[in-house]
């Protein structure tokens, strides 16, 4: 009797380890594929740059914005602390605003040319893209509160 009850023990205890096991696995793959539907910021480089957002050496006297929602460059570098601190803060913007604007990113390291053209000297500087008129700057690992004002003042361009 002790013996078939153990067996059933066992055999209840390894079904309920598997069906725990099948809906775990079944958590991680959705959470994963919400994960891949999340916008993130996209680095680039200045071929980048200029294909994406402006084509500044063909038209060095006129802005013309190349994209196809406002967006933010964010000019950085990995050994900078505020940068380190700002780029969370984008991270949850990117999901936040999702396909309304772009975030992207220049490693001013990588992409010494392209921080020149634009006289970045001091990182983090953030450049904000709208789609029409002229792009505005801003220097400073700024809150999320005031990224998210400047986002909806100048990018989406309402009235806060």
């Amino acid at each position: 009797m002790k013996i078939k009850f153990t067996v059933v023990l066992l055999a209840i205890t390894a079904m309920t380890a598997f069906a725990s096991c099948n809906t775990n696995a079944q958590k991680n793959k959705e959470n994963n594929n919400n994960k891949e539907n999340v916008m993130k910021p996209i680095s680039i480089t200045k071929a980048d740059f200029l294909k994406k957002i402006a084509d500044y050496e063909s038209s060095p006297n006129e802005w013309k914005y190349l994209g196809d929602k406002p967006c933010i460059v964010d000019f950085y570098a990995t050994w900078c602390g505020p940068c380190k601190a700002l780029a969370p803060v984008l991270d949850s913007l990117a999901a936040e605003y999702g396909d309304k604007i772009h975030i992207y990113k220049v490693d001013t390291d990588k992409e010494s040319d392209l921080a020149s053209d634009f006289a970045i000297r001091s990182i983090p500087t953030l450049l904000f893209v709208p789609m029409t008129g002229n792009p505005q700057m801003a220097q400073g690992a700024l809150p999320k509160q005031a990224l998210k004002e400047a986002i909806e003042t100048v990018l989406l361009q309402q009235e806060q």
